[in-house]
């Protein structure tokens, strides 16, 4: 086994820090912040210099580089800050189900405008009634001729009223038994007439990520706007999940070694009782479980990556990654908030927003619970969807 990163990786990894401590004003963030703005400008660099869809190959206007690759980006960004880190790497949400399903047309129309800045992508799965079961749709889309038209409604829906086009789940096959083998995604461009989205606001965290509601009434899309075969979305969507997981995990990652060098740093400064607070006992070793737990979950996220880069994704160690890796995001950053004593609860001192942005991480995505079934399942060799 070798646990160190390669040379490359370890470049990757530096210019992701560079290029994220160089963007960085607190002034300017914490109005992105209070406005629930998208960090546009740093969103344009960030792709300018290659940072978004680092793992597209460079034919499609990416890097040619891993998930691994892409997970110590998504990680450097987070923990430098989390909202924004957060906003960067979901900016190409979903379009790897066009980069590993799509048609050579699709994957120029769609990847190459993603990783120039021009375009931002989402993903539409999750419904009102049905949240964390995507194999029940309630949005239909029929075939008529050489269009499909869908009907229906999505929510928390990422990116959904900034993308300039979603990969949509839809039920294309009513009389499927079960009902998952009859669904297909479908590219929707924004703009296209009878789809609208509205903000969902205001919400806990990620202020500068839209989170929206999508309604589809008698949405015309053509048929070339299919993505791979029909009736295999639902297996297109789940394999999607095996490289979204860790990046989510990865976002949890650097939060929570964001919100622990916070912690440090304040420890280091603090004086309480004529001693700094790192000299107290009790502060050191909440220090050293922080330590350990975000060791513990880099060594899982990195291996759940790494399995993705092998061709052989692993849904337990996926799972595991993002359960784990999220539960450490918020119980280092509430650990955080506790060193900093009041002035944690003040948004100027960054800990509360890494705390609120946390959150989200053991929620989207599939919830830990989903996670859980997902451990268990594969403990008990059982086969989740034959």
């Amino acid at each position: 086994m070798n646990f160190e990163l390669t040379k490359e990786q370890r470049d990757i990894q530096r210019a992701a820090r560079e290029f994220i401590e160089g963007q960085y004003d607190k002034e300017k963030i914490l109005g992105w912040e209070r406005e629930h703005t998208f960090p546009l400008e740093i969103w344009k660099k960030a792709c300018d210099l290659g940072f978004v869809g680092i793992h597209f190959p460079e034919e499609y206007g990416g890097q040619g580089c891993g998930i691994i690759d892409n997970v110590l980006v998504v990680e450097e960004f987070c923990r430098k800050d989390s909202s924004v880190g957060i906003a960067l790497s979901l900016a190409d949400f979903s379009s790897e189900v066009v980069l590993r399903f799509g048609t050579e047309e699709q994957k120029k129309k769609y990847l190459i405008p993603v990783t120039r800045g021009q375009f931002i992508s989402a993903g539409a799965y999750t419904e009102p009634d049905h949240g964390s079961d995507i194999t029940a749709l309630s949005t239909k889309a029929k075939r008529e001729g050489d269009f499909f038209v869908i009907n229906g409604t999505k929510t928390f829906i990422t990116n959904g009223c900034l993308a300039d086009f979603f990969v949509v789940l839809c039920q294309t096959d009513g009389l499927a038994r079960p009902s998952h083998r009859g669904q297909s995604t479908i590219i929707v461009e924004k703009g296209t007439k009878g789809l609208e989205a509205t903000e969902i606001t205001p919400k806990m965290g990620i202020h500068m990520t839209s989170t929206a509601e999508l309604s589809f009434t008698d949405v015309l899309v053509p048929a070339t706007q299919l993505l791979g075969q029909e009736n295999r979305g639902f297996y297109q969507v789940v394999q999607f999940f095996q490289e979204s997981r860790v990046e989510v995990a990865a976002q949890a990652l650097g939060i929570a070694q964001g919100a622990f060098d916070r912690a440090l740093e304040h420890a280091k400064k603090r004086m309480q009782f004529g001693r700094k607070l790192v000299e107290f006992q009790i502060t050191q070793h909440k220090l050293a479980d922080m330590a350990t737990r975000i060791e513990a979950a880099r060594l899982l996220v990195y291996q759940a990556a790494w399995r993705c880069d092998q061709g052989r994704p692993d849904p337990r160690l996926t799972s595991m990654a993002k359960v784990f890796a999220a539960r450490t995001a918020v119980e280092v950053a509430d650990e955080a908030i506790q060193i900093h004593g009041g002035y944690g609860y003040i948004t100027e001192y960054e800990v509360e927003r890494f705390y609120r942005d946390a959150k989200i991480t053991e929620i989207y995505e599939g919830t830990r619970e989903i996670q859980k079934n997902t451990i268990a399942a594969a403990l008990m060799g059982k086969v989740r969807y034959p």
